[in-house]
C-alpha cells in the first residue's frame, strides 16, 4: 500500500464506532460535566452524527509512537508526517456534547464482549486506533495478540474485550476455481464468522475500482453468469445487496449490533 503522506488520522476516523459501539453496553450514566443532563437529551433528540469537526488543544488521546498495535505505514508521525494539527480535532454534534473518550470506561462497559471490524484498510486504521486508544487508557493491563488465516485478534484480559479484524476487500467471497479467481457477487460463506460477534463494523469499497496486476480476481460470477468484467458500480451494488440479505437474515439484532460506515477517500499517496 506505501507510505501514508496525506490521509485522515485515525484518531479521526474512529470516533463515530467509538460512541455507536457503548450503545451495546450497560453501565451507568457518563458524568454530568461530560454531558448535557439526561433531561434535555430526552426532551430533544440529538443525532450525533451531524456535526463537524473543532479544534481542541488537548488532544489527541494517544501518542503514536508509545502504542505497539500500529503498522508502521499507519504511523505518520513516526515516519515523517511534518504537520500535527489534525492530531488536534474532535467530533462535534450540532445539537448535544458528547463526552470525552474513556477507554477504561469503555472496556469496563463492553466487558466480556466480541468487536469485529471487517473489510479493508480503512477498518484496519479505524480498529488500530481503537487498540491505542484502549492501549493509552490501561496501560498496564495484559493484552494478547494473536492471529490465523482468517482474522487477527487483540484481547485486553482483563476485561474479556476482543477487537479483531477481518480483513476483506469485496465482503462477498473470492474463490479459486479451474477457470481461476472468481469474485462471486452471491456469495457470503465468511458470514457464519461474523455472526458471532457482539459489534460488527463493516467498510467497503476500494478496491471495486481496480484493475489490472492489483485486482485480485480474474472473473466474476453473477446469478450463475461467468464474466470477465462488468460495471463496477452494478457490481459492487450487487455485492452490497447480498451483504445486506445476509444482514436481515442471519444478524441476531438482539445480540449483535452492525454498523456499515460508508465511502472513505482513498489513502494510497
Amino acid at each position: 500500500m506505501g507510505f501514508v503522506t496525506q490521509r485522515l488520522c485515525p484518531i479521526l476516523l474512529t470516533f463515530l464506532v467509538i460512541f455507536s459501539c457503548l450503545c451495546v453496553a450497560n453501565s451507568q450514566q457518563y458524568h454530568n460535566n461530560h454531558v448535557k443532563s439526561r433531561k434535555q437529551l430526552q426532551e430533544k433528540a440529538c443525532n450525533v452524527y451531524e456535526g463537524t469537526w473543532v479544534f481542541d488543544n488537548s488532544y489527541p488521546l494517544y501518542d503514536s509512537s508509545a502504542c505497539p498495535h500500529i503498522r508502521r505505514e499507519f504511523d505518520c508521525q513516526k515516519y515523517g508526517r511534518p504537520d500535527s494539527l489534525y492530531l488536534k480535532y474532535r467530533w462535534q454534534p450540532k445539537e448535544c456534547d458528547i463526552p470525552r473518550f474513556d477507554g477504561r470506561d469503555f472496556l469496563q462497559r463492553l466487558k466480556g464482549k466480541n468487536i469485529m471490524f471487517v473489510g479493508d484498510s480503512i477498518n484496519i486504521n479505524q480498529r488500530e486506533s481503537l487498540v491505542c486508544l484502549l492501549h493509552a487508557a490501561v496501560p498496564d493491563s495484559k493484552i494478547i495478540v494473536e492471529s490465523n488465516p482468517l482474522y487477527s485478534n487483540t484481547t485486553f484480559e482483563d476485561y474479556g474485550v476482543s477487537i479483531l479484524l477481518f480483513l476483506t476487500h469485496y465482503l462477498v467471497d473470492i474463490e479459486e476455481e479451474q477457470i481461476g479467481r472468481v469474485l462471486k457477487l452471491d456469495s457470503l460463506k465468511n458470514g457464519n464468522i461474523w455472526k458471532d460477534m457482539d459489534v460488527l463494523v463493516f467498510n467497503n469499497w476500494l478496491w471495486w475500482s481496480r484493475r489490472g496486476p492489483t485486482q485480485p480476481w480474474d472473473y466474476i460470477e453473477d446469478s450463475g453468469k461467468v464474466l470477465k468484467d462488468m460495471d463496477r458500480m452494478v457490481a459492487f451494488r450487487k455485492a452490497l445487496t447480498t451483504w445486506a440479505k445476509w444482514v436481515d437474515t442471519d444478524v441476531d439484532p438482539s445480540k449483535t449490533k452492525v454498523f456499515f460506515k460508508g465511502i472513505t477517500p482513498q489513502h494510497y499517496k
